[in-house]
């Protein structure tokens, strides 16, 4: 049983060089690469068999080694990759539950990241092999790791084929993978920020006392401990990676036999009472385009996911400035004004959203202005508890209460400048974005328009025209606080004549452009 599907998985590898010439390129390349990082591996474990500092070896190798067993659980789940060997695919067949799971859990040998893995496995083992329990010790350790990453990868692979098959479920997990990356980012800091020379090695050691406990690194501790004396700790962590290994075992055929008989989800129709935001808004074309915009940021995920990533931006752009040695009383003055461009820039190509539904617009009769407007709306309602809590949190731990006006002025000048610059962009040089249903983390080709100088114009402008307000804020900083009045001053004038300039050509050209705007959304 086994053999056949070993077959079977030969055969689904083969097809994939039936495909284009250069999809078969592609392929090839990510074979080689991952070929060539397995013996880049195995060279230097090889080469660690000749140093005489086997606990800085076995710490390295225990938060590493956590490390991959961790992306084999998580990269399926968060990459959304389709399972070839299903196991539902074989409902139909009768075969028994433990026989499945046994194939298809030795299915998951043949490909790229089990034979680099197995590669790397057979390094430790060179590594580790200092005597003859050491290198039996290192062998029943490979094997383990192997079989715990490979059972890991299975049943997160079939969770999410099987939790994880509406689009939505889909487009959240991807989310939920950024946030994560972003929440360990501070761990990253830490690392890159920690002096080496003095603390790294009692840092490494710390992290590896913690995970050499835990089914993450207990398997790779082993022949570790072992080459170091401490073989009673090394029975031990044995014992929980064989235990670990086991249980994982049970779970897939739980997972294989539920998976049997259970029918893929699908997405639930909600039902919706009442007009919603077309109840609340005023009955006019501005109200009503209004409550749309509202309707498209409550439900469409191209704008969520867009919204959510707005306070995530900035925790990445100070993560550097910190590495950089930044004071971080300053660091507090940058989130909001960026959570402010990037609000402002959100709507840079507003109107390609809309698809084909712009033909409303354009059949109607639309006014420019009340489109203009209408848009503009559910931002500018964002952006004031954006402003103004924020900048007070800002302010707080910046520390001097003076500085609290610039921060106004400077957050709204480049959110009512990207407004404005958002407001003529998106109906002149509107380009291809996902279509509606589509995955919001999907962008299609736009080759024949100009993209990139869109998103820097819209991006840009609003931080040059902000430039009178920052420069007035650093004034009132190091100079005389009276420069902070002025920044808010400008500040608010500057933004203001933007976003009025900004409607007011944007509508002109919505009223000259409209059979333009509606073939640019078909095209797209």
């Amino acid at each position: 049983m086994v053999a056949q599907f070993f077959g079977l998985k030969l055969r689904l590898l083969a097809n994939l060089f039936r495909r284009s010439p250069w999809q078969v390129v592609g392929l090839l390349v990510g074979l080689l690469y991952g070929l060539g990082v397995a013996i880049t591996f195995l060279v230097a474990l090889i080469s660690l068999r000749f140093v005489g500092d086997p606990v800085l070896i076995r710490d390295s190798l225990i938060v590493a080694g956590s490390v991959v067993v961790l992306g084999f659980l998580l990269i399926p789940i968060v990459a959304g990759i389709d399972d070839s060997m299903d196991p539902r695919k074989f409902a139909f067949l009768g075969i028994p539950n433990r026989s499945l799971s046994l194939g298809l859990a030795g299915s998951a040998l043949i490909g790229v990241p089990a034979v680099t893995l197995s590669i790397v496995l057979l390094g430790t083992v060179f590594t580790w092999s200092r005597g003859v329990g050491q290198t039996l010790l290192a062998l029943v350790s490979a094997g383990l790791i192997l079989a715990t990453c490979i059972l890991l990868s299975r049943v997160s692979a079939s969770l999410a084929a099987f939790l994880l098959s509406t689009r939505r479920s889909r487009e959240f997990t991807g989310l939920i993978g950024v946030v994560v990356l972003v929440m360990i980012s501070p761990v990253v800091v830490v690392l890159i920020s920690t002096d080496w020379a003095r603390h790294g090695r009692t840092l490494l050691g710390t992290l590896a006392s913690i995970l050499g406990w835990t089914p993450l690194g207990a398997a790779w501790a082993v022949p570790g401990d072992a080459s170091t004396g401490a073989w009673g700790p090394a029975i031990l962590k044995l014992v929980i990676a064989a235990a670990s290994v086991y249980t994982l075992w049970l779970i897939w055929q739980l997972v294989v036999a539920r998976m049997l008989v259970s029918p893929g989800r699908e997405a639930a129709a909600k039902q919706y009472s009442g007009l919603g935001w077309f109840d609340r808004m005023p009955h006019n074309a501005v109200g009503a385009i209004a409550a749309r915009t509202f309707t498209y940021w409550a439900r469409d995920s191209r704008y969520w996911v867009s919204l959510i990533m707005i306070p995530i931006v900035p925790i990445i752009a100070v993560l550097p400035l910190i590495i950089a040695g930044v004071p971080l009383h300053y660091l507090a003055l940058v989130p909001v004004p960026l959570m402010c461009v990037f609000l402002g820039w959100t709507m840079h190509n507003d109107v390609a959203y809309d698809s084909t539904a712009i033909w409303l617009h354009v059949a109607s009769g639309t006014r420019g202005v009340a489109d203009r407007i209408g848009r503009l709306v559910p931002a500018l309602v964002m952006a004031i508890p954006v402003i103004g809590m924020g900048s007070a949190i800002s302010i707080w731990f910046y520390g001097d209460w003076t500085v609290l006006p610039s921060m106004l002025g400077v957050s709204t000048c480049i959110l009512l400048a990207g407004l404005g610059f958002s407001s003529y962009t998106s109906t002149r040089f509107p380009y291809p974005v996902t279509k509606p249903g589509d995955s919001p983390f999907a962008q299609p080709q736009a080759s024949d328009t100009a993209a990139a100088l869109v998103q820097s114009l819209t991006f840009t402008g609003s931080i040059v025209l902000a430039l009178p307000a920052l420069l007035f804020a650093y004034l009132g900083i190091t100079e005389d606080p009276v420069w902070h009045l002025r920044s808010l001053g400008a500040g608010i004038g500057l933004g203001l004549l933007a976003v009025i300039v900004g409607i007011w050509l944007g509508s002109r050209t919505f009223e000259r452009r409209g059979p333009e705007m509606l073939a640019s959304a078909q095209r797209a």
